[in-house]
């Protein structure tokens, strides 16, 4: 399979990611959340004004296509909290790709442009219990720094481990 890594660059690139949340975050968080914390979440963080503003405020966004397809995307910022440290807001890869290598290709992906942008750590939030998703970051090498529940509106929280690698 060939991949490659696509920067979204224009406001009217955004909607391939959309497209592809609208496929991952039902199926991936269907066991951890409701549904109606996943349809929250989504308006929340998928909005196109969202990440219009997002894009606006120097979020990276990048999409990994495999043969052509977008299969995952990746989104990610300096982080404001805590010097040198550029934080991953998003990364997902549909499920018919996982288990084969692709989701350490776009951890080592962001790494490699966050190590070009000059900065030392790379910070993550992960669902608490999203089992996969975390021992696939511990595997990746980073570690848990912390522990935090966040409230998110409407009700809902936000119960993660923040997880960092130093790069």
């Amino acid at each position: 399979m060939k991949t490659s890594f696509q920067q979204l660059v224009a406001p009217s690139e955004l909607a391939a990611i959309r497209r592809i949340a609208d496929s991952i975050w039902p199926e991936t968080f269907r066991d951890i959340l409701s549904p109606e914390q996943i349809v929250y979440m989504m308006k929340m963080m998928y909005a196109p004004e969202v990440m219009e503003r997002e894009l606006a405020e120097g979020y990276r966004f990048d999409v990994l296509k495999i043969d052509g397809e977008p299969a995952g995307y990746m989104v990610y910022a300096v982080y404001d909290g805590k010097e040198s440290t550029v934080k991953l807001h998003k990364l997902y890869l549909l499920s018919k790709y996982h288990g084969q290598g692709f989701g350490t290709l776009m951890l080592n992906h962001v790494m490699e442009v966050v190590r070009g942008w000059g900065f030392r750590t790379l910070r993550l939030n992960v669902n608490k219990y999203n089992a996969r998703a975390i021992r696939a970051y511990e595997r990746n090498g980073f570690i848990t720094a912390e522990s935090v529940k966040n409230d998110i509106g409407g009700g809902f929280f936000m119960d993660d481990y923040v997880m960092d690698k130093a790069l």
